[in-house]
C-alpha cells in the first residue's frame, strides 16, 4: 500500500510540475498582450484550492478616460462589474490543466471588456498565446539541462564487455575492452548515450555503424558496421544493446537479490531483497549472470533454487513469466541485482563551466526533440511498435523509480517528459495547440478565420484521435502489469 501511495505522489508531483510550467507559457504571453484571463487551473474538476489574483490594469475604459470623452464614448453595453483579477485553481484530478480566458465564442462579452478577448487579438499574438505553451516546456527543459551540465552529470564510461555468444557484435568482431567513442559518428561519452543512439536506429534497415578506440591503444580507432533490417520493429519493450549483443564490461556481480518486483514471479516464489542465490537446477551460481542466462533459458518452466538466507540455506522454486524478446521467448523473475560499485576508471563525470552549458543543454534539448518526432513518424508509419506508447501508470512508476535513485535521476526524467509534452502539443491535431497554430496559419494565409463548422468537425476528430491514443497507452500500461 506504501509502495503504491508512494507511485500515485510521484505521478502527481512530476504531472503538477509539467502542467504548471506549460500552462503559465499561456498564461504569462496573454497577460503580455492585454487578454483577461479568467482561470489558471491545474487539474480538473472540482476545485480544491483557489486564490483571485490582481485584476489586470485597464487604462483604455479607466474611470478618468470614461469621465474626459463621455459626449463621444461609442460603447454601446458596458459591464456592471469591477474588473477581476484571475482565478488560481488546484483542481481534484491532477492530470492535466487550463488557461481560461476571456472569449465571445464561449460566452457574451460586453463592449467595454471586448479588447480584452482573446478571440479579438491580431492572429500572431494569438498564435504566440498557443505556442508558449510547449516553447515554456522547451525552456524548462534547456534550464534543467544547463543546470546539469553546470553540476555535473555522472555517467558510465561505454567500456565493452565480452560480446554474447553468436550476436552480430560478436560476429562483427567487437572485443572486450574497447570504449566505444561514436555511433552512426554521434559522439558516445557515457553507456547512457550509447542506448540513446541505438534507440534512434529501431525500426531502420541497413547498417549500425561503431567506432571504437581499442584495448590498450588510446591513439587508434575502429569501425564497425553491423547490419539490420526492421530492426526490433515489433519489440514491445526493445533493448537494443542486449540485441547486438553488446554489454558493459561490469565487474563480477554475485548472484545477491537487490530487490523484486511486487507481484512478479520472484516475490510469489519467497524470494526476497538480500537473498543469495547458490544453486539453479542442481547447478552452481557464481555470479549474477549465470543466475540471469538460467532465467532467461526457462520460460514458463519451474527452476529449483537454492538460496542462502540470514546463514541458512533453504529451497524455493520460481517459475519465470515468459516474455518476448529480440524475436525469441527468454524468462523474466522480476528480480534485480544488488548495486556493486564501479571502479573509477569505469566513472565518468560531464560537467561544463556555467557561462557554456547553455550550448550542449540547447543541443541535448534538440537532440532529444529530433528523437521524439521520429520515434513518432516510425510509429506512425508501423516502424515501430504501438505497444512502445506508455500511460500514467508506467509513467507514475519511473517518476518514482528515478525519485529514489536521487535529484540527477528525477530531474533528468521531467526533462524528457517536459519535451514530449512540448511535442506532442505542437502536433496539428485539433484541441491540442499545434491545431489552433494550424488554425492561425490558415487563417493568416486566407485572410479570415477557418469556419465555425469546419473547427467543431476538426473539434471531434481531435478528441477522437487523442481519447484513442489515451486509452491505447493505458491498455499497454495494463499489460505491462
Amino acid at each position: 500500500m506504501i509502495e503504491v501511495l508512494q507511485t500515485v505522489v510521484a505521478l502527481i508531483v512530476t504531472l503538477s510540475i509539467l502542467v504548471t510550467i506549460h500552462e503559465y507559457g499561456h498564461y504569462c504571453v496573454a497577460r503580455f498582450f492585454n487578454v483577461q484571463v479568467l482561470r489558471f487551473s491545474v487539474g480538473f474538476g472540482r476545485p480544491l484550492f483557489t486564490f483571485r489574483g490582481k485584476p489586470p490594469e485597464d487604462k483604455k475604459y479607466s474611470n478618468e478616460n470614461l469621465a474626459a470623452n463621455n459626449s463621444e464614448d461609442p460603447i454601446q453595453t458596458r459591464s456592471n462589474e469591477p474588473l477581476s483579477g484571475p482565478e488560481f485553481v488546484i483542481a481534484a484530478i491532477p492530470l492535466g490543466g487550463y488557461v481560461k480566458m476571456l472569449d465571445e465564442r464561449e460566452g457574451y462579452v460586453p463592449d467595454d471588456r471586448l479588447h480584452l478577448a482573446f478571440n479579438r487579438k491580431p492572429v500572431l499574438q494569438r498564435m504566440a498565446i498557443a505556442a508558449a505553451g510547449p516553447a515554456a516546456n522547451f525552456l524548462l527543459a534547456i534550464v534543467a539541462y544547463w543546470v546539469l551540465f553546470v553540476v555535473g552529470v555522472a555517467g558510465v564510461v561505454p567500456m565493452l564487455g565480452e560480446p554474447v555468444v553468436e550476436t552480430p557484435a560478436a560476429i562483427a568482431g567487437i572485443q572486450q575492452g574497447q570504449e566505444i567513442l561514436y555511433i552512426d559518428d554521434e559522439a558516445t561519452p557515457g553507456w547512457a548515450d550509447v542506448n540513446m543512439q541505438l534507440f534512434k536506429r529501431i525500426g531502420d534497415t541497413g547498417e549500425v555503424k561503431l567506432t571504437v578506440r581499442p584495448a590498450g591503444n588510446i591513439d587508434s580507432e575502429r569501425t564497425y558496421l553491423i547490419p539490420i533490417n526492421e530492426w526490433l520493429a515489433d519489440e514491445e519493450a526493445p533493448n537494443p544493446a542486449y540485441s547486438l549483443g553488446l554489454k558493459l564490461d561490469y565487474p563480477t556481480v554475485p548472484a545477491l537479490i537487490g530487490g523484486v518486483v511486487v507481484g512478479g514471479a520472484a516475490e510469489a516464489a519467497g524470494i526476497r531483497a538480500g537473498d543469495h542465490i547458490v544453486r539453479a537446477n542442481g547447478m552452481e551460481i557464481a555470479t549474477w549472470e549465470e543466475f540471469v542466462v538460467i532465467v532467461q533459458a526457462n520460460p514458463a518452466q519451474p527452476i529449483d533454487l537454492q538460496v542462502e538466507r540470514a546463514g541458512g540455506l533453504i529451497n524455493l522454486a520460481v517459475t519465470p513469466r515468459s516474455i518476448e524478446q529480440s524475436g525469441k521467448r527468454i524468462g523474466f523473475v522480476g528480480a534485480q541485482r544488488t548495486e556493486v560499485a564501479l571502479p573509477e576508471e569505469m566513472q565518468r563525470m560531464v560537467r561544463y563551466p556555467f557561462y557554456s552549458a547553455w550550448i550542449p543543454a540547447l543541443d541535448k534539448t534538440w537532440s532529444v526533440t529530433v528523437f521524439m518526432l521520429e520515434s513518432i513518424q516510425k510509429m506512425i508509419l508501423g516502424d515501430i511498435s504501438p505497444k512502445n506508447l506508455s500511460g500514467p501508470i508506467t509513467i507514475a512508476k519511473i517518476a518514482k523509480a528515478t525519485a529514489q535513485s536521487g535529484l540527477e535521476s528525477f530531474v533528468g526524467f521531467i526533462t524528457l517528459l517536459s519535451i514530449s509534452l512540448a511535442v506532442l502539443n505542437l502536433m496539428p491535431i485539433p484541441i491540442l495547440d499545434g491545431g489552433h497554430l494550424l488554425y492561425y496559419t490558415v487563417e493568416l494565409v486566407l485572410r479570415r478565420p477557418v469556419p465555425d463548422k469546419v473547427q467543431q468537425w476538426g473539434l471531434q476528430m481531435g478528441m477522437f484521435i487523442i481519447v484513442s491514443v489515451m486509452l491505447l497507452a493505458f491498455y499497454n500500461d495494463l499489460m505491462r502489469l
